[in-house]
C-alpha cells in the first residue's frame, strides 16, 4: 500500500520532535497502566463507548474527512461505520477471552521428574506506535484497526498522524480523548515519525504505507539498543488468476467485476487487483477487450494527494515503457486526478516493475498458454495480501472447474487470503480474517484486520509456583470466565 511519498523516511528529527514524542510516549505509558487495571470487561465497555461517540459525531467527521480527501460522503460514511464496528468487535473479543491463550499446568509428576505449577497467558506489551495510512482516514488511521487492537490489548497508543488528513485526525483524536483521556496521543511530522519508533518507551510499532517508508522505519526499530517488533503492511499486487473455463463461460461478467474492483476508491486500496492472469486465445482476447471498455468508461477520480497522482502517472509511464508491455489504456488525467490504465503483457514474464504494485487504478494483464506458464508467472510475483481465483463453475459443485492446478497451488503459496469467484477489495472484520502475507505485503505473519490483530500487541508471561493473589484473574483457580487449557485439556 503506497503511502504519500516520502512521508516517514526522511528529514532528521529535531530536539522539538524528540521532546514532543517523549512526552507523548510518557502519557501512553501511564495510559497502559490504567488500561491494564481496567481489565478485559472494563476495556470492553470503553471500546463500546468510543464506538458510540464516533457514531454520534458522524456528520462532523465525514465532513472533515471529505474536505481533506475528496473520498465522498458515501464512502466515508461507510468507512466510519466500519471503524465504529471495529471498536465493538474488539469489545466482543475481550469479553470472549480466548485471545489470552490462558494455560495452566498444575504441579505433578512427569517422565522427567516433578513439574512445578506453571501458568501462562498473554499480557500487554506496553506503549504502541501506530503510523496512520493515507488512503483510509478513519479505518486505518487514528481510530483504525491498529489503534483499537492495541487499546484492546491494554496498551496506550501514540499515533503518527498522516499529513493527508490532519484535521480529521485531530477531530477524531479529540472524540477519543473525551472518554479515554491520554490513551491515544497524536504526533505530527516526519521528524516525529522517525523519533517515535526510536523512543525507548515504545514497545511495538505498526505501519501501513510504502515499502520504502516501512523499510526505513523497520530498520530503525531493529537497530535500537533494545529492538522492538515492527509490523508493516507495505506493497501488494494481489494477483487474479482466471481459468480457461472462466474466461470462456463468463468473460463479460468477469470484466465488469474486475473493472469495479480495480477502480474502487480510485484504485487506492491495498487489495486492488494489480495483475490479472488470463489464458491466451480468443476467450482471453475478448475478456481483455471487455475489460478495456469497462475501464475506459470510468470517470477521472481525484487522488488523495497531488503527490499520489504524480506517482501514479509516473508508475503508469514506467510500466508502459517496458519493452514487454502493450499499453491498452493510457491513464492520463489532469494534475491531481487519475484515470484507469490497462497494460497487457503477451510474452516475456512479469519480473521487474510489471509485477510491482502501482498505487492507483492500473492493472496489468498477463497471458498464459498453459498451466506451467501460469505457474511460472505467479512464481515471478512478490508475496501479496490476496490471491484471487476466478473459476468457470462453483468451486463446490460436482463439476467444479479444476483447470490450471499447478498455478492454483502457486497462488496459494504467495497469498495471505485466497478469494474464490469474488474480488479482493473488501476486507471483512471477523474472527477468521487474515490481512497479511509474504514480503513485501507484510513483514510478519500477523494480521492487521480481525481478531488476530490483537496478538501483535501482547507478549507471553509464565508464572511458576505463584500464590493465587499474584496471578491475573484469568489464571486463578476456579471459574475464570475465559477458555483455558488446563493440564493439556481445552476447557
Amino acid at each position: 500500500m503506497t503511502n504519500d511519498a516520502p512521508d516517514d523516511t526522511v528529514t532528521s528529527d529535531s530536539d522539538a520532535d524528540r521532546a514532543a514524542v517523549a512526552a507523548a510516549v510518557e502519557r501512553a505509558r501511564h495510559a497502559t497502566t490504567r488500561l491494564t487495571a481496567l481489565g478485559r470487561t472494563g476495556r470492553a465497555s470503553l471500546l463500546d463507548d468510543l464506538a458510540d461517540a464516533l457514531d454520534a459525531r458522524r456528520d462532523d467527521i465525514v465532513e472533515a474527512a471529505d474536505a481533506e480527501t475528496a473520498l465522498g460522503p458515501t464512502r466515508l460514511t461507510g468507512e466510519l461505520a466500519r471503524t465504529s464496528y471495529q471498536f465493538r468487535f474488539f469489545a466482543a473479543v475481550l469479553r470472549e477471552g480466548s485471545y489470552l491463550e490462558a494455560t495452566i499446568d498444575h504441579a505433578g509428576p512427569t517422565p522427567m521428574g516433578p513439574r512445578p505449577d506453571l501458568r501462562r497467558m498473554l499480557v500487554p506489551v506496553g506503549p504502541v506506535a501506530v503510523y496512520a495510512a493515507s488512503n483510509f482516514p478513519l479505518a486505518f488511521s487514528v481510530p483504525g484497526g491498529d489503534t483499537v487492537s492495541a487499546l484492546a490489548a491494554g496498551n496506550g497508543v501514540v499515533v503518527k498522524v498522516h499529513p493527508a488528513h490532519p484535521r480529521t485526525s485531530e477531530l477524531v483524536g479529540g472524540v477519543i480523548a473525551q472518554l479515554a483521556g491520554d490513551a491515544v496521543t497524536l504526533v505530527h511530522g516526519f521528524g516525529a515519525g522517525r523519533a517515535l519508533v526510536q523512543e525507548p518507551g515504545i514497545r511495538a510499532a505498526s505501519f501501513t504505507g510504502s515499502i520504502r517508508g516501512g523499510r526505513a522505519l523497520a530498520d530503525l526499530a531493529a537497530t535500537r539498543a533494545d529492538p522492538i517488533p515492527f509490523f508493516g503492511e507495505l506493497g501488494s499486487v494481489n494477483p487474479v488468476l482466471v481459468t480457461p473455463a472462466a474466461a470462456e463461460g463468463r468473460g463479460v461478467e468477469i470484466a465488469a467485476g474486475l473493472a469495479a474492483s480495480v477502480t474502487l476508491g480510485g484504485g487506492q486500496f491495498c487489495t486492488k487487483p494489480g495483475v490479472v492472469l488470463l489464458p491466451a486465445g480468443g476467450a482471453g482476447d475478448a475478456l481483455v477487450e471487455h475489460l478495456r471498455a469497462e475501464l475506459a468508461r470510468v470517470a477521472p477520480k481525484q487522488a488523495l494527494t497531488h503527490s499520489m497522482a504524480d506517482a501514479y502517472a509516473a508508475g503508469v509511464a514506467e510500466r508502459a515503457a517496458d519493452p514487454r508491455a502493450i499499453p491498452l489504456l493510457a491513464g492520463t488525467a489532469e494534475p491531481g486526478w487519475t484515470t484507469p490504465a490497462l497494460i497487457e503483457v503477451p510474452v516475456g514474464g512479469l519480473g521487474g516493475v510489471l509485477g510491482e504494485e502501482c498505487f492507483g487504478p492500473l492493472t496489468v494483464v498477463a497471458r498464459y498458454e498453459d498451466d506451467a506458464e501460469a505457474e511460472q508467472l505467479i512464481a515471478e510475483l512478490p508475496g501479496s495480501l490476496t490471491g484471487t481465483l476466478l473459476l468457470g463453475r462453483d468451486a463446490g459443485s460436482a463439476d467444479a472447474d479444476e483447470g490450471v492446478p499447478r498455478a492454483r497451488q502457486a497462488l496459494r503459496s504467495r497469498s495471505g487470503r485466497l478469494v474464490y469467484n469474488g474480488y479482493p477489495t473488501g476486507v471483512a472484520v471477523s474472527w477468521a480474517q487474515h490481512h497479511g502475507g509474504d514480503w513485501p505485503s507484510t513483514n510478519s505473519q500477523f494480521t492487521s484486520v480481525g481478531a488476530g490483530a490483537i496478538r501483535r500487541f501482547l507478549k507471553p508471561v509464565a508464572w511458576q509456583d505463584a500464590p493465587q493473589g499474584e496471578l491475573p484473574p484469568e489464571l486463578r483457580d476456579g471459574d475464570a470466565g475465559v477458555p483455558r487449557r488446563v493440564d493439556g485439556v481445552l476447557r
